[in-house]
């Protein structure tokens, strides 16, 4: 469990001692960038997201597609301290972006006091969600769904710790609130001594099979070639018992999913008001799913493994520096849908950052802010300011000693793995050819070198007027080295960052 402070209310929550004016400014990593725009956040703009009802906000981010038993839902959301999970099958080693999107509505919720339940599918990962699929899943071999449990979990836990403390960063007001609680859950832990005829005996009569066969994913593979296996025919009575099971030992009352899982969520609503009326159930209060929209761009692409274009949120698959790129590549249109859906800050501040972009799109400030903000969300405060430092330098030739510190660049080019050591008794007095060799670890014949100097294809900094055209140059400390640590080298169209120490 990653936090133990809980509020519970037995009635109308209340957040006015969040909106006390606070001098307190929003991570420096984004601040500096809209400071040279003179685009500034405001008290009230901090204020306002959480005077909403919160799933009237969840729906203005466009983080909700469809909501059952939504005007209950409405009231209780800001009246009782409600349990809510989101499940995620160990099918590969990581996230990705479109996991994310019911992980936001789990997010607002416990930013807001709720309990929230992230659900590693430890169990049913063994039989196959046949949702959004016309084909069956193969078979994966034990080791690897058990590697793939560990991972996810593990990255469940890290996303939402670091995805509060990275929305203290970008809104004051949420420093004050009282956080949920955060507590991973495994399938597995009550499905290992489930015995098939004891789950018949006890929930099989209560399953209704003409409802079965109605749902979309089943209907659809029934009228394929393939047909479907009686494992994925089966795998939503699995889905709707952990719905059921977590209501009566956790209380949790809403389910989350993507909208491919209306018909899961669904099944175990009506399971729960079964079970209500054929037992002794304590837990009387009304049960909820969400269900969130495909993450798609403008053009109407999907993101995703099936896709083939997949972000994923573990580093070893897809770096921070690739997130930003990425993001920096998205279409005008996309951005400000994206900023809602990702991004804590303001919704009303966002509206003022994409109004400043439309102004100058060549600029391309709304990349900018939503590359910094994915890297922030899903890696941490800080990372998406030292992508955005990587890239400006890297593409946008800015000045470097009037827009960064050194300190900032290394560190930078150092969460990369892209920075090399040179002490400064290997650099001085050594002419160009020789450093650059040592650079490129003899990659380089220095021969070969010598005509790249020739050819203008060497550069001291990120500039045309760094360009070294004499064999015999011999590093400047004052004006080539910046705050006597930094050496910036271009060779052809590779960029080599050198340490000074």
């Amino acid at each position: 469990m990653l936090c133990s402070k809980v509020i519970r209310l037995g009635h109308k929550r209340k957040f006015s001692q969040s909106f006390l004016r606070s001098n307190v400014q929003i991570s420096s990593s984004i601040q500096k960038l809209l400071e040279k725009h003179d685009i500034n956040i405001t008290d009230t703009e901090n204020q306002q997201d959480f005077k909403e009802p919160l799933l009237k906000h969840l729906q203005k981010r466009g983080l909700v597609e469809t909501c059952v038993n939504e005007d209950q839902l409405l009231k209780d959301a800001e009246e009782k301290t409600l349990g809510l999970y989101c499940g995620a099958d160990p099918t590969a080693k990581s996230l990705h972006l479109g996991n994310l999107l019911p992980l936001m509505v789990l997010l607002h919720f416990n930013l807001r006091g709720h309990r929230i339940y992230p659900l590693i599918g430890g169990a049913t990962g063994e039989v196959g969600d046949p949702s959004g699929r016309s084909t069956e899943r193969s078979e994966m071999e034990n080791n690897t769904r058990l590697d793939h449990v560990n991972r996810i979990s593990n990255q469940f836990l890290n996303f939402f710790k670091k995805a509060v403390e990275y929305g203290k960063t970008r809104n004051p007001v949420i420093k004050n609130l009282n956080i949920g609680t955060q507590e991973l859950k495994n399938n597995r832990e009550w499905w290992k001594d489930m015995g098939m005829l004891e789950f018949l005996a006890k929930y099989g009569r209560h399953i209704r099979v003409n409802q079965m066969l109605n749902r979309d994913s089943i209907k659809n593979r029934l009228n394929s070639e393939q047909g479907i296996g009686f494992n994925e025919f089966t795998y939503q009575l699995l889905q709707a018992y952990d719905f059921y099971y977590l209501n009566k030992t956790f209380n949790v009352d809403i389910q989350v999913g993507g909208n491919d899982q209306y018909g899961n969520i669904v099944a175990g609503i009506d399971l729960i008001g079964r079970m209500k009326k054929a037992s002794d159930f304590k837990n009387k209060n009304e049960i909820f799913g969400i269900t969130v929209p495909l993450l798609t761009t403008s053009n109407g692409v999907k993101f995703g493994k099936s896709a083939g274009n997949a972000i994923f949120i573990d580093k070893e698959l897809t770096s921070s520096y690739d997130i930003y790129q990425f993001m920096y590549n998205t279409s005008d249109e996309d951005i400000k849908k994206f900023l809602y859906k990702f991004s804590l800050l303001p919704t009303s501040f966002i509206d003022k950052i994409v109004d400043k972009h439309n102004l100058d799109k060549k600029s391309r400030l709304g990349q900018r802010v939503l590359a910094i903000e994915m890297c922030d969300l899903i890696h941490g405060d800080g990372e998406g300011f030292s992508n955005y430092i990587i890239s400006e330098i890297l593409f946008s030739k800015v000045d470097i000693k009037s827009n960064f510190k050194a300190d900032e660049i290394v560190n930078a080019f150092k969460k990369q793995n892209m920075v090399t050591e040179i002490s400064r008794d290997d650099i001085k007095d050594q002419n160009i050819v020789n450093i650059l060799h040592q650079v490129t670890n003899g990659e380089k014949s220095k021969s070969e070198l010598k005509r790249m100097v020739k050819g203008g294809s060497i550069y001291i900094g990120n500039t045309k007027e760094g360009k070294v055209s004499d064999q015999e140059y011999t590093i400047n400390f004052d004006s080539d080295v910046i705050e006597e640590k930094l050496l910036l080298l271009k060779i052809g169209k590779k960029y080599y960052v050198i340490e000074v120490v």
